[in-house]
């Protein structure tokens, strides 16, 4: 009787394991291949930019993502953030600083910077917003400010022969608001230059 009793629970025990494998490989192939599949087919056909990583294209070629910040430097173009991700704006390696309100670097860095954009702007260092002076968290913000935006608006007119007007009007254009009125407004820097470009073609 004894014996019995044990093989039959060694053949519930057996058929139990086998349902709870079927289980686990069927919950593997849902959720590890065709939801993947299914959710990445529905995204690109509802959202195809978004999907594809929001890239930006000048004439014909794709510069940059509107989603990722780039390095601009010179006199034409408005100037983002500055980027602790790498050695500016690296994807690969995103972070900010990591230094600490205290360190006496990150306070002769902001000082420098603040020259550098006083300077470039014609501005007194009290006048820049902080998003000019500080690094965003990931490193790779492709936002600023439209206050940062507006400061750099009488350097861009003059260099490229345009009016503050037809600057600013670009300005707003390019200033993102959330209908709900949710968060602050920012400019995409990338996007922003890219029709200044378009403009003084």
């Amino acid at each position: 009787m004894t014996n019995k009793t044990s093989t039959q629970t060694l053949e519930t025990t057996g058929s139990d394991i086998l349902v709870w494998l079927r289980f686990t490989v069927l919950f593997l192939i849902i959720g590890g291949f065709i939801y993947p599949v299914v959710t990445t087919l529905v995204a690109g056909a509802i959202f195809p930019r978004q999907a594809n990583g929001s890239l930006l294209e000048h004439n014909g070629v794709v510069v940059g993502s509107s989603l990722v910040g780039q390095s601009f430097s010179g006199e034409q173009h408005f100037i983002g953030r500055p980027s602790a991700a790498g050695d500016g704006y690296n994807p690969t390696s995103v972070s900010g600083s990591n230094l600490s309100v205290t360190n006496p670097s990150l306070r002769e860095r902001a000082t420098a910077t603040s020259a550098e954009i006083a300077t470039r702007e014609n501005v007194e260092p009290s006048q820049i917003p902080i998003d000019l002076i500080a690094a965003s968290g990931s490193g790779i913000d492709p936002h600023i400010s439209p206050e940062a935006a507006a400061l750099q608006i009488p350097r861009i007119a003059e260099v490229r022969g345009l009016t503050t007007e037809q600057v600013q009007q670009l300005v707003t254009e390019h200033t993102m608001r959330n209908p709900l009125g949710l968060g602050m407004p920012a400019v995409n820097v990338l996007e922003l230059n890219l029709a200044l470009d378009e403009l003084n073609q």
